[in-house]
């Protein structure tokens, strides 16, 4: 058999060891030399019984990488001198004007230089990989050069694995007699064992995988053996052997396997392995061991998920199992776990606890809900809810839970086909998917069960610490999950239908979720209270909105939600708690994706009936909610809730607009291709909005009125350009556009620009000039394609593309032109407009432009005599009327005269 494995993996196992090792090394002679710098300074001050180290929750404990654990009181390093005796001298104290350099406390011993470090260190580091790799080297030349066989070499390979360990226990005791002071150096039994234990390793890998000495039932307790023996070392030599040995014990699966698996033997394995190593990382108070083994338990409960025949019992053990292990050793202020200050949600007490329910959760989706699978699950869920009422460093791990339960749920409620499911004849025999209804008795008592725990446990958690986040986190577990196992059995049992039972399950959740908030408010003040009994109190609110969802048609969820939101606003008024107003914002979110889910509300349901319809509702009523929730909010603060809510709120009055107007134009079909009616009253329904928002904005100051104004604007820009003058353009097109004055013409193009020159009024000295000029020649625009268009319609009728251009037609267009720029030109000296006199200057150069070049080319005969003569009769009275009425309007007044008195 080739040795190309065997290399390669023995170069890994070496590589990783003394990694692991050189790490572990440097920080624990940086803390050797910072400890005996403390003692000087400690015994030099005053030589009393020190006090007795507590234990730290899960602190980094790299110090304890000496030969024995550390004592409860500080020792001097092997080899140094005994420390003086921790009992009280008679030790006169120096007089109180004494003040010399004696008394100051020593100076902290100088960093090593680089010579000491290459010394001391580095030679000792490179030496212990050499080792390892020394003997991998020389069996790889054994093998090359034929000099010993399969039996000898493993044989030697077990001498030197036993030689170094036995070197580094050596060396170790050696060390602990030593009279030699101590040195910030590498940790020599340390590293010699890490190069035991890997030859170890890569010995018995050998034997069984290259040469078939061993069968894969004995290859797998050796290196589990040498694995939990590695651990075991770690308690002497620190935790680069605890690495090394719980990612050799985890890997030994890896290693060794087999055709037909056996997850029986290897769960069990694992269990002994975590218990090994849960044990150390507690007796040294390691928290990067005992994540790094939650980490790999977890990484094994993948195998055999994604397999057709999955064995759920072992699977199902090796959960509860790492579970139970990670209560007893791990969770902080539980059993035998480490110590904590009351009152603290710690990570990984939370975090442990959280991995094995995800690892039952995977088990019970991968297993399609078999009941061995959601009793394990259902036991986990409940030993959780026990252990963070035990214990609140725990209490984190209720997150975890109840999303969990979600979840599964809510995978159950989509697994099985809905439509199959309720056929009078049942599912068809043979027919892919097949609809499977399992075990729905169990669900539905689970689900009873968790909605039962979750909310009294939440509730009687309340005012139980004098911590503010651990009743919040349990008010958050009791509202939110029986709300998400009550959505999940509907989805599953009503699939989204109307359902009485359903709507009255959610009133008597809404009236226990009242009478929680009853009780809360009416207890004294605890940390936490206000923030949970608001909780309480937006439960009822969003069971009271699943009522109306389930009792009605499926478009009052997005009602229900929008007046959550609402009700959420009013309550934070009554209790100003800043969660609240948070809370109210992401109900206006979920109504967002909601809409954003299908638009239409109630799908194809939407009804006929102009206005009436059930886009009045789905979008009206949700745009009022969000409007009275704003100002309930506005009362409090301008703040990034509020302007969330009055984001939905524009949006969704926008929409009301917008989809109402599609509804009405293209006669209930919103899906079909817009027309010109559809793009009139967008574009005026857009303009005439930005109008009322900057009204708005001056009163507010809302930075969201502010761009709203600006969106709005821009939109109706947009429809009006593209829309209305290119691509449903009457001139362009064959459109229809109704009688002789009242048409889409007066709708398309004249409201619009009496709109847009409205809105320019309305921004003026708010915004830029620019901006203002700019909504101006925009009225003025599409004024004049108003007054075109109009003399269009007079010689061609409602079908404005047929028919050819003739000379009096277009005669017509200079004298209409003309005339609006005379009438501009009015207006302007009437009311002192420059912008007006300026817009008859555009409409007037555009007339002379067309007379030059276009009726001179195409008019003949009287038509071009009497355009040239209109023209040139109104361009000299224009001139009259600036010479003798807008000149003489700037002439300043002659003084008046002196009269003498």
């Amino acid at each position: 058999m080739s040795d190309g494995p065997f290399d390669v993996f023995a170069l890994i196992i070496a590589v990783i060891a003394f990694i692991i090792a050189i790490k572990a090394s440097s920080q624990a002679s940086e803390l050797r030399r910072r400890l005996s710098s403390l003692e000087e300074t400690f015994h030099a001050q005053r030589p009393v019984q020190p006090p007795r180290i507590p234990a730290d929750v899960w602190a980094e404990a790299s110090a304890t990488t000496s030969a024995a654990p550390p004592p409860l009181v500080p020792q001097a390093e092997p080899g140094a001198e005994a420390p003086p005796p921790l009992v009280t001298e008679d030790v006169s104290p120096p007089p109180l004007a004494a003040n010399t350099e004696a008394d100051a406390p020593p100076l902290p011993a100088p960093a090593p230089g680089f010579e000491e470090r290459l010394g001391t260190r580095w030679v000792v580091w490179i030496g212990g990989l050499a080792l390892a790799l020394g003997g991998f080297f020389m069996v790889r030349y054994s093998i090359e050069a034929g000099l010993v066989g399969p039996g000898v070499r493993v044989f030697l390979g077990g001498v030197f694995a036993l030689a170094l360990l036995g070197a580094g226990e050596w060396s170790r005791r050696k060390e602990s007699i030593s009279n030699i002071a101590a040195l910030p150096i590498a940790n020599i039994p340390a590293i010699l064992t890490a190069a035991g234990t890997a030859v170890a390793f890569a010995t018995i890998y050998a034997a069984y995988a290259l040469y078939g000495f061993l069968v894969p039932a004995t290859a797998f307790v050796l290196l589990g053996l040498v694995a939990l023996g590695t651990l075991a070392a770690a308690l002497l030599h620190g935790p680069a052997l605890a690495g090394l040995g719980v990612v050799g014990a985890f890997v030994t699966p890896i290693l060794v396997s087999s055709g037909k698996p056996d997850y029986w033997a290897l769960y069990i394995y694992l269990a002994i392995v975590t218990a090994a190593s849960f044990g150390l990382a507690r007796i040294r108070l390691w928290r990067w061991l005992a994540v790094t083994t939650i980490a790999f338990a977890v990484l094994w409960i993948f195998p055999g998920l994604d397999t057709s025949d999955l064995q759920v019992a072992p699977h199902a053990f090796h959960v509860i199992a790492g579970f139970v292990l990670a209560a007893l050793l791990v969770v902080c202020g539980f059993m035998f776990g480490p110590t904590i200050e009351d009152g603290e949600i710690e990570p990984v007490s939370s975090g442990s606890l959280g991995a094995y329910l995800f690892g039952a959760m995977l088990i019970v989706l991968s297993s399609a809900h078999v009941d061995l699978a959601l009793i394990a699950f259902a036991l986990l869920v409940g030993a959780t809810l026990l252990v963070a009422w035990r214990a609140p460093a725990a209490t984190g791990a209720l997150g975890a839970a109840a999303a969990t339960v979600f979840v599964v749920f809510a995978e159950w409620a989509v697994r099985a086909n809905p439509d199959m499911l309720v056929l009078p004849g049942g599912p068809i025999a043979g027919i892919a998917p097949t609809a499977t209804d399992s075990a729905v008795t169990l669900h539905l008592v689970m689900a009873a069960i968790f909605a039962a725990g979750f909310g009294i446990a939440g509730f009687l958690a309340q005012g139980r610490s004098n911590s503010a986040i651990i009743p919040v986190v349990w008010s958050v577990a009791a509202v939110a999950t029986p709300i998400a196992i009550l959505v999940a059995l509907y989805a599953r049992i009503a699939h989204l239908d109307r359902s009485i039972p359903f709507a009255i399950l959610a009133v008597l959740l809404a009236a226990a979720f009242g009478a929680a908030t009853e009780a809360l408010a009416r207890r004294e003040t605890r940390p936490g209270a206000m923030i949970s009994t608001a909780l309480f109190a937006t439960g009822t609110l969003g069971a009271l909105a699943l009522a109306l969802t389930f009792a009605l048609e499926k478009g009052w969820l997005t009602i229900a939600l929008a007046l959550m939101s609402l009700g959420t606003a009013w309550i934070s008024m009554q209790r100003p708690i800043p969660f609240l107003r948070w809370l109210a914002a992401i109900f206006a979110g979920l109504v967002t994706a909601r809409i954003g889910y299908d638009p239409r509300i109630v799908g194809d349901a939407v009804g006929t009936t102009p206005i009436f319809n059930w886009l009045l509702w789905g979008y009206g009523l949700p745009a009022a909610s969000f409007w009275a929730a704003s100002l309930f909010l506005r009362r409090r603060a301008d703040d990034a809730p509020l302007r969330m809510v009055e984001s939905a709120a524009i949006l969704f009055t926008a929409l009301l607009a917008f989809m109402e107007i599609r509804h009405f134009a293209t006669g209930g079909d919103v899906t079909s291709a817009p027309l010109l009616l559809e793009c009139a009253l967008q574009a005026c329904v857009a303009l005439a909005m930005a109008i009322g928002l900057e009204r708005l904005r001056q009163r507010s100051r809302s930075i969201v009125h502010n761009v709203g104004a600006v969106v709005l604007t821009v939109i109706g820009g947009l429809v009006g350009v593209f829309g209305l003058l290119i691509l449903e353009n009457p001139l362009l097109w064959r459109t229809d556009v109704g009688g002789a004055v009242f048409n889409l013409l007066l709708l398309g193009y004249a409201l619009p620009a009496v709109l847009m020159l409205l809105l320019s009024y309305a921004v003026v000295g708010e915004r830029g000039k620019a901006y203002a000029n700019t909504i101006a020649g925009g009225a003025l625009l599409f004024a004049l394609a108003y007054v075109t268009l109009e003399i269009r319609r007079f010689y061609h009728g409602p079908i404005l593309s047929a028919g050819a251009t003739t000379g009096a037609e277009q005669y017509t267009y200079s004298i209409g032109w003309l005339g609006f720029g005379v009438v501009l030109l009015g207006v302007g000296i009437l009311v002192n407009s420059e912008r007006a006199r300026l817009a008859s200057a555009v409409v007037i150069a555009l007339t002379i432009l067309k007379a030059f070049v276009i009726d001179m080319s195409t008019l003949t005969g009287v038509y071009r005599a009497l355009s040239f003569m209109c023209l040139g009769i109104v361009l000299v009275a224009i001139g009259w009327l600036y010479q003798r009425i807008l000149f003489r309007r700037q002439v300043a007044p002659p003084p008046a005269p002196q009269t003498s008195i």
